[in-house]
């Protein structure tokens, strides 16, 4: 695991963004699994100004909230439509999101697993962390070799996205995601942490032991896994 510490959020969206460029180049029709969240909206937006590629890019939701469809306001459908999908030329056919309103959660989840693997695989899984180290909605005590299904969030994960929700709309309690042996399958992961918030949680992934407590953690074990921190998530880190 590589861990580069640029100056601040902004330099962290301008090195992903290359590095992204980087796997989008590196294959006639490569795969890009996209994270949600905050973190990498900058990323996102450099892409954009850029007018990166993606006509032959075949896109991978990484998560999603249980209860809520793609068009909920909320969703993390609607966070990459906003923050990407809808500002880059990209086909319907090559956008694969889950679904939180899925009558057959088992099934779908296989479907997704099932196009990933039919597209060839992941060339580059993008990722935030959780504020308890979470990766994707893969929760501390997560299963190592889970792949993509339903999962239980934590009342940590809850409170953290509590904002992101109506005041007069619970935040949901569970979601579904690519499990943790899925982004460790991608040939490349890309995880990015900004901000103070994130500084002790960077410091128990990238220097602690590897644990299913600290799910990011298995990032260590992974060949080819750059994480990206600005000085403030950096803070707390022996080694610099």
């Amino acid at each position: 695991m590589k861990v580069e510490i640029l100056s601040d959020a902004q330099a962290v969206a301008l090195r992903a963004a290359d590095l992204v460029e980087q796997a989008l180049a590196s294959r006639p029709r490569p795969t890009l699994g996209l994270a949600a969240g905050a973190t990498p909206a900058l990323m996102y937006a450099e892409l954009v100004r850029r007018k990166t590629d993606f006509s032959a890019v075949a896109l991978f939701g990484l998560d999603e909230y249980l209860g809520i469809g793609r068009d909920h306001p909320s969703s993390c459908a609607s966070a990459l439509h906003s923050y990407l999908i809808d500002r880059i030329a990209v086909a319907p056919t090559q956008v694969h999101l889950l679904d939180g309103l899925t009558a057959d959660i088992a099934s779908a989840s296989a479907a997704h697993e099932a196009a990933i693997t039919a597209a060839g695989g992941l060339d580059l899984q993008l990722l935030g962390l959780g504020v308890n180290g979470h990766i994707g909605f893969n929760e501390p005590g997560c299963d190592f070799a889970g792949r993509t299904g339903p999962v239980v969030l934590t009342e940590a994960t809850r409170t953290v996205n509590r904002p992101n929700f109506p005041s007069d709309q619970p935040v949901p309690t569970a979601a579904v995601t690519m499990g943790v042996a899925t982004i460790m399958a991608a040939r490349r992961v890309l995880l990015l942490a900004t901000g103070p918030a994130k500084a002790a949680m960077v410091a128990r992934f990238v220097e602690g032991a590897v644990t299913s407590q600290v799910p990011a953690s298995v990032l260590q074990r992974h060949a080819d896994a750059v994480v990206l921190v600005d000085r403030a998530a950096a803070a707390l880190l022996q080694r610099t």
